[in-house]
């Protein structure tokens, strides 16, 4: 737990737990779970995948949670990922570059997703470059998603051909084989509490 008042929970995810529960009695634990066990009034209202550590949000009651709702559905939150990627990136010419690639579900793999510049809906990332390892010949950057795609960072980087270190979904056998677990990290969110309207962001270090 990093905060809690009477509207709002920020905790920091573990990477291999899930948000909210799956199908089936072995995937009932979850994060949404395990703070109803403290905070009953918890409720969901976003996601980090199974894979991903860090940040992530709940809202205390209804009026909190349609609060937020509305708050993420106008893009009024502002949420950095780290990530470190297969390959050395050049930076970009500013500060942050931009990906702009249309993303679709891929039906027939379910649940993995797609770039589609025909029926794809319009998703957008920014970045920018951290460091490299030539050693390794990875880099690590940090990454701004602008529309909230489900595995919208990972199907970005990886149609640029940098796809993220143990990336089970998107990433080719000797990217898997690289790191243990998915090395992306939610680490810090800004927005509006939903009650007071005050700004507030919460930060979270990862642990790559």
């Amino acid at each position: 737990m990093l905060y809690a008042d009477d509207a709002l929970l920020v905790l920091d995810k573990p990477a291999g737990l899930l948000s909210v529960p799956g199908r089936g009695a072995d995937k009932q634990d979850c994060l949404s779970a395990r703070a109803q066990r403290q905070y009953p009034d918890a409720l969901i209202v976003h996601r980090l995948d199974m894979a991903t550590s860090g940040v992530m949000l709940l809202a205390r009651g209804g009026v909190a949670q349609r609060s937020l709702n509305q708050t993420f559905a106008e893009r009024c939150v502002s949420k950095r990922y780290i990530a470190i990627v297969d390959g050395q990136l050049a930076a970009p010419s500013e500060d942050w570059g931009v990906i702009s690639l249309p993303i679709r579900v891929d039906w027939p793999n379910r649940p993995l997703r797609i770039v589609d510049h025909d029926k794809g809906n319009s998703s957008v990332t920014r970045w920018r470059l951290l460091s490299c390892n030539r050693t390794e010949d990875t880099s690590r950057l940090e990454l701004e998603p602008v529309t909230g795609r489900s595995h919208q960072l990972r199907v970005h980087l990886q149609a640029l051909g940098h796809a993220i270190l143990g990336d089970a979904l998107y990433g080719s056998p000797r990217t898997r084989a690289m790191a243990s677990r998915l090395m992306l990290h939610a680490s810090s969110i800004e927005l509006r509490h939903p009650l007071t309207g005050e700004t507030m962001r919460f930060a979270s270090s990862a642990s790559f």
